[in-house]
Parts: C-alpha cells; sequence; structure tokens
C-alpha cells in the first residue's frame, strides 16, 4: 500500500500520514527525507504560516524546499486576515482529496495541535462569527482589560476559563461570542461528538529525548532567525496601515514580543527573552498533549533517516 489509494483494511477510508512535534524539533527535515522515498506533499499544520509576509519567524520552508517538495495552506491569508481550525480541516480534507488524486501521499505535517484534534477528531458544530458582538467584546476589554473578560468568562464556563489563558484574546473572545450567541459555554459544545473525518490517518509525533536539549535549540534556532532579519520582517509588518497588535497572525511566538519592541514597550533584548521564554512554555505544552494524544506513534528526534524508514515502512513503501 505504498500509494495514496491505499485504504485501512478495517475502514475502508483512504490513508493520509501526519507528522506533529514541537517546535523546533526536526519536522522539515523529515519531510524531505520521507519524500524521498514517497511520492508525497506536504499540508502544512501550522496557524502562522498560513500568513504572507511572515516567513523567518515562522520557519516557512524556503524556494528550495518547496520546489524539491509541493507545499500546501502556506501565504493564504494577509496577516489581519483570520483563519480558523475549521477552515483549516475543510482546506486540509479537500487537499487531501486532491492530492491522492494524483496518486501521492498527503503528509500533513507541523505542530498547531489544535488543527491536527480538528482534522482528526472533526469539530463540533458552532455559530459563526458575529462581527458586531466581537466588536463589543473588543470595546469592552479596551476598557477593562482581557484579564476582566476571563474572569466573565469563568464564572460562564468554568471550564474552558481553565484551559484558556487571561491574555488569550482571541480565545477568550470566542468563548464568550459563543456563550452570548447560544446560551451554552463552549465547553459543552465542544464536547458534543462530530461525525469523523473521511480518511484514516497514520499519525507519527517527534519527541525529544532531552527535553533540556530542545530548550536550547529553540534559543539558538531565535537568535538565527534574528540574524537573518527576523526584526527588519516584523518592522515590515508594523507599518502596514491594516495591522495592529490585535490581529490573529500577531499570536504568533516571536512576532507578538517583537510587537512590542516594535512600538517602543521594551528593548529588543527584553522582546527577545520574552519570545524565547514563551517558546519554550509553547513547546513544553506541546509535549504534554503529543504525550497525550492517542493514535500518535513517537519517534526519536535526531534520527532522521531512521524515522524516514520507518515511516515508509508502515505507509507500505
Amino acid at each position: 500500500m505504498g500509494d495514496a489509494d491505499a485504504s485501512s483494511e478495517t475502514t475502508g477510508r483512504p490513508l493520509a500520514l501526519c507528522l506533529a512535534g514541537p517546535t523546533g524539533i526536526g519536522k522539515t527535515a523529515l519531510a524531505l527525507a520521507l519524500a524521498e522515498r514517497l511520492p508525497l506533499e506536504v499540508i502544512s499544520v501550522d496557524s502562522a504560516q498560513v500568513y504572507r509576509h511572515m516567513d523567518i519567524g515562522t520557519a516557512k520552508p524556503g524556494p528550495a524546499e518547496r520546489a524539491q517538495v509541493p507545499h500546501h495552506l502556506i501565504d493564504i491569508r494577509e496577516p489581519w486576515e483570520r483563519y480558523s481550525a475549521g477552515e483549516f480541516r475543510r482546506d486540509a480534507l479537500r487537499l487531501i482529496g486532491e492530492i491522492r488524486g494524483r496518486g501521492r501521499w498527503p503528509l500533513l505535517a507541523g505542530g498547531t495541535l489544535l488543527y491536527f484534534r480538528a482534522l482528526q477528531r472533526g469539530l463540533a458544530p458552532l455559530p459563526p462569527a458575529d462581527a458586531a458582538l466581537r466588536r463589543r467584546l473588543d470595546a469592552e476589554a479596551a476598557a477593562r482589560g482581557w484579564p476582566a473578560l476571563h474572569a466573565r468568562l469563568r464564572e460562564v464556563d468554568p471550564a474552558a476559563a481553565a484551559r484558556i489563558e487571561p491574555a488569550d484574546r482571541q480565545r477568550i473572545q470566542r468563548a464568550l461570542e459563543v456563550f452570548e450567541l447560544t446560551g451554552e459555554p463552549i465547553s459543552r459544545l465542544q464536547a458534543r461528538h462530530p461525525e469523523p473525518p473521511p480518511v484514516e490517518f497514520l499519525s507519527f509525533a517527534l519527541l525529544p529525548a532531552d527535553r533540556a536539549a530542545l530548550y536550547a535549540r529553540i534559543e539558538r534556532r531565535f537568535a538565527a532567525m534574528l540574524a537573518a532579519g527576523l526584526a527588519d520582517e516584523l518592522r515590515a509588518l508594523h507599518a502596514m496601515p491594516e495591522l495592529d497588535g490585535s490581529a490573529p497572525a500577531l499570536r504568533a511566538l516571536g512576532y507578538r514580543q517583537l510587537w512590542d519592541w516594535a512600538d517602543g514597550r521594551c528593548t529588543l533584548a527584553e522582546a527577545t527573552a520574552r519570545a524565547v521564554t514563551a517558546t519554550r512554555r509553547y513547546a513544553k505544552r506541546q509535549l504534554s498533549w503529543l504525550r497525550s494524544e492517542p493514535g500518535f506513534r513517537a519517534l526519536p528526534a535526531g534520527d532522521v533517516a531512521g524515522n524516514a524508514a520507518l515511516i515508509a515502512a508502515a505507509a507500505g513503501a
């Protein structure tokens, strides 16, 4: 079953490959190595790589890598536009079908674990965004602060508030929006079981043997991004009249902290330290999620050739 028309013997549904892992673990290198063994196309599972003009800080595959292996769901939105987990699921399922139709393997690779969950488990039906309600919540947050709205969320939906940080404006806004529109907590709606996707997944997770080594790599990686021009990339974004600090794209690690520097609220050194700390914390959450998520087979980070061989063998190649 080495081609993209392969189907699970138990479900009859077509197969796709998934490769998850914390930031900076080496997913791109493994995807390129796997492409030497399987005819594949990569579907990016990264909520920041969807945005144009954000290349260095999102570690987007460069022109040479994209020429070697086709990549999808990169550069599909402007930084001031939204892109949701539901939109990702719709786009990914469409692309899986198209790639299979070309006789190739879809490889969904990235670190946005919410997207993996939405794809593999489906999404509960939630109401669409309400622009007027969001403007009202934004105005309230401007007057009282997002922690105050988080406190209100804790009153109406303690389960959602427990997993949402008090400064996570986008998720606080969405949870309050859903509650006001439906009268039900978003946590209750999300617990309902949607239909399974029409695809079977072979899922793998790159995990570090040494968490401290991963954290050191994250620090080196951010320094390399700054050396490659990340600060200039941020200045160009900051100069865009359509963009302000509340844009969804600026939730991306590194950009969020450097925006404060561009606004004059901290030094570049302070922004860098905050970005590295935030990225380490994010990697820790990713690792916790992956170790608890059913269906992902753990792979040791660093053994690129061995991991590529293992995934190819699992695919039947």
